[in-house]
């Protein structure tokens, strides 16, 4: 299975002779070198998270998109393979990947970021052989900071993967059922073969008569 890691950078121009740059996918050394800004805290300590970057980063199929002002990340989105304890890996796909976690600094959220990297990152159809999917748990949003009810905070994460391409997709997953809000999302490289289209459908759904 072919990783294609081909790299992209962007540079957006801030007031005050700043800048930051968005750039991936970033490899694990460059990764080690630079540091956490302390505001991305969303889903561990930011020392933490950095850890968990860089070793994503070293997989073979991992994959991390960063935005950077000099040598402080200041935002991320990460691609791996599902966790073994997922259902996402049952299927034992090589070309199945997961769009992960999605964080932006506060002090950044104005500038697009989201949508930049994620564009960045299928950048010269370096993931057309592959099927990437996120999952959407509004647990996971940040309401109190967006200042956004559960809704509005859906059609805003639904309004950015569609940027990619990426589409809803039905699914009978217990913990994507459980609230109406949640959903996941998909996009279908124009590359990848019938046979893994089929067995992500088998993934998807283990209750086909209820459909």
């Amino acid at each position: 299975m072919e990783h294609r890691k081909r790299l992209q950078r962007e540079r957006i121009e801030l007031p005050g002779n700043r800048e930051l740059v968005i750039e991936g996918p970033v490899p694990p050394e460059q990764l080690a070198q630079l540091a956490m800004h302390p505001a991305l805290d969303a889903f561990r300590r930011p020392r933490d998270q950095h850890e968990a970057l860089v070793d994503i980063a070293g997989l073979d199929e991992g994959r991390i998109i960063l935005v950077r002002e000099a040598d402080t990340i200041v935002g991320y989105v990460t691609f791996h393979y599902a966790d073994e304890l997922e259902r996402w890996s049952e299927g034992g796909m090589i070309d199945l990947i997961e769009l992960g976690a999605i964080e932006v600094a506060d002090e950044y959220r104005s500038f697009g970021l989201g949508k930049k990297m994620i564009q960045l990152a299928f950048a010269e159809d370096q993931l057309e052989n592959m099927i990437v999917f996120t999952t959407e748990y509004y647990w996971h949003w940040d309401l109190e900071g967006t200042k956004l009810n559960v809704w509005e905070y859906r059609s805003m994460m639904e309004k950015l993967m569609k940027s990619v391409g990426m589409i809803w997709f039905a699914t009978d997953d217990p913990e994507i059922c459980s609230h109406p809000a949640n959903c996941l999302m998909v996009k279908i490289g124009k590359e990848v073969p019938l046979s893994s289209v089929e067995q992500f459908d088998r993934v998807r759904f283990r209750q086909r008569f209820m459909y």
